[in-house]
């Protein structure tokens, strides 16, 4: 903990006009700050502000006030925690109900979502319990039980704020929907099913055009898809991402960026497949218009089984063929689309493709007219935004591992945390530059927050804070 109690009265007196970073990567999911002065070097000996002791989670800091908000897993019970912005000292720990165990991928895990808070309250989302929101004292306000889900490597989607309402998106195989919330009350306002959706973990953006209503942008299984944050209506829709949908995508100006890699759907990976009717008209030998794993006798479908029969009905049925149709025709990519407009604006609104070196959860950053990708083995990519032109690819040296964390900018810098822990400091710019790589010897999946010349970073055993200490 802090010594320097006159450091102390500076990081509080900085906080009582200070900025916020309400959610997942900050304001809208930018992964921008307005903080300055940031440090380039820092670890547990240089720079180092405060270290607190957390149980494990891969959910990223939510900072507002005087309050630090994260999630937590600790002996297969759930915990919403409160820290103290200046200190790191705990305000208080809840522990919240658990009444699923849902299967996980290794690297999610229970405490993956990242909460959200209006400046006030906070309001957190459990794969395994749903919804709740507590107060800055950390009095219940109120929960909201949903699920369980049906997704082989559980949600890691975070909820959002917008208009006092809070969303949901829970996209699985099957039973796939968006939720709105009264943040007041906890009474659903609306719920949209998406059947056209798969598993999924992107976290949505919010969209105010100028003279219409406030837009939720998800992007899910081959599609972007904009909602009315009032209704849940459907706006306008733009086809072509790829079949599994983990990065959150990033605004420009009238633009989206929609980045999606998974697996077999790289440039030349698809397949043409005939439609379900010629399907049981040459397998389904009992007719019962369905197919069971013995009718396949296609080695590769009855190896892909898992991924066929998404309702887990023992049997491959229309929809299921349908979707698996449609993911063996989907292709990654990198995807620009321009904002608006009505219905299915895929041929208008498309704007370029880039499909080479793609990131597989970390998410795309815009920073100062340059766009940034992360890929495992630390290769770094900066695009020009209006084309996707590739101004430069290399590998950061010394950080050429797995990335899981999504990269944040401030202070003309990049911030981007591999999963041992190496945090890469790069100066941001077409022909970026790296400056130092900081290695804090300990597992990091969470995504740093940056807030008033602070870098809060959460490693698997603790949360850091790093600030120029001098």
């Amino acid at each position: 903990m802090l010594k320097e109690p006159i450091f102390v009265l500076i990081i509080l007196s900085a906080l009582l006009n200070g900025e916020d970073w309400p959610q997942f990567r900050g304001a809208n999911a930018s992964g921008v700050s307005a903080s300055k002065g940031l440090p380039v070097e820092f670890g547990p000996e240089k720079n180092m502000v405060w270290r607190t002791a957390l149980p494990p989670g891969q959910s990223s800091p939510a900072v507002a006030g005087d309050h630090i908000f994260l999630t937590a897993v600790e002996d297969n019970r759930l915990f919403t925690l409160s820290l103290e912005r200046a200190t790191g000292r705990i305000q208080w720990r809840r522990e919240v109900p658990r009444p699923n165990r849902a299967k996980m991928h290794k690297l999610n895990g229970p405490a993956a979502p990242s909460p959200v808070t209006d400046g006030k309250n906070v309001y957190a989302f459990f794969n395994d319990f749903g919804l709740i929101s507590f107060g800055p004292d950390g009095e219940e306000r109120w929960r909201l039980p949903l699920g369980p889900f049906n997704t082989p490597f559980g949600l890691a989607s975070s909820p959002v704020l917008a208009d006092g309402t809070l969303l949901q998106v829970c996209d699985g195989e099957t039973g796939a929907f968006i939720v709105a919330v009264d943040t007041v009350t906890g009474k659903v306002k609306w719920r949209k099913e998406r059947p056209d959706a798969t598993r999924g973990s992107s976290t949505p953006l919010v969209y105010g055009p100028a003279g219409g209503p406030t837009e939720l942008l998800v992007a899910g299984a081959y599609r972007l898809t904009s909602y009315s944050v009032e209704t849940g209506d459907e706006i306008w829709f733009a086809r072509g991402l790829t079949w599994q949908l983990i990065p959150t995508p990033v605004l420009g100006k009238g633009v989206i960026y929609v980045l999606g890699w998974a697996g077999g759907a790289d440039p030349g990976e698809q397949q043409e497949l005939p439609p379900f009717a010629d399907m049981l008209q040459r397998l389904d030998a009992n007719h019962d218009g369905k197919l069971s794993k013995d009718e396949l006798h296609d080695p590769k479908l009855i190896k892909n089984w898992n991924d066929l029969d998404l309702d887990r009905s023992g049997y491959v049925e229309e929809r299921d063929w349908e979707s698996y149709l449609a993911r063996m025709s989907a292709q990654n990519g990198f995807n620009a689309f321009r904002l608006g407009g009505k219905g299915d604006v895929t041929s208008r609104n498309f704007l370029w493709r880039f499909n080479k070196a793609l990131p597989v959860v970390a998410s795309p950053l815009l920073y100062r007219d340059v766009l940034y990708l992360v890929k495992d083995g630390g290769i770094l990519t900066s695009l020009d935004p209006r084309n996707g032109v590739v101004l430069k690819q290399a590998r950061i040296e010394g950080a050429m591992e797995a990335y899981y964390a999504s990269p944040v900018a401030a202070d003309g810098k990049i911030y981007t945390a591999s999963e041992n822990g190496k945090v890469s400091v790069v100066k941001a710019g077409g022909e970026w530059e790296v400056l130092k790589v900081n290695d804090l010897g300990e597992e990091c999946y969470s995504t740093p927050a940056i807030v008033d010349n602070r870098i809060y970073l959460r490693t698997q055993s603790a949360l850091y804070c790093f600030a120029i200490k001098d």
